[in-house]
């Protein structure tokens, strides 16, 4: 996930003149790219939620010092990549999913926030 991640913040440089560079600021960034992808007609959804939704992850496992690993989503009966933090789990892709497909009312902005309001302070980086 990790490398899906690396190639995210490439391709949105190189791609979208955005700069991921894996910090909370970025969110913003990345949602702005799932805008522009999502209207693009030669949309590759799987591909695309790889890519992002790594990165989207990625984030997330790095500020709290999460785990990716690969755990049945709820309700849905295969397993999938996900972040564990402390014993929660967030489907970072499944989140990119539905924004791509239901477009600003799954703002990533809101769920960043939502999220980093449950899980607290960030890790301790020694």
């Amino acid at each position: 996930m990790e490398g899906y991640a690396q190639a995210a913040a490439e391709v949105a440089r190189r791609n979208f003149q955005q700069k991921l560079d894996f910090t909370s600021d970025s969110i913003d960034g990345l949602d702005d790219i799932l805008v522009m992808v999502s209207e693009s007609p030669e949309l590759d959804l799987e591909f695309e939620v790889r890519l992002w939704g790594s990165y989207l992850g990625e984030v997330l496992r790095r500020r709290y010092a999460g785990t990716w690993e690969m755990t049945q989503y709820p309700g849905g009966g295969v397993a999938v990549p996900a972040v564990d933090v402390r014993g929660s789990r967030l489907f970072p892709l499944m989140k990119v999913y539905r924004r791509l497909t239901a477009g600003e009312e799954e703002d990533l902005r809101a769920f960043y926030a939502m999220v980093t309001e449950r899980l607290g302070k960030p890790a301790q980086v020694n």
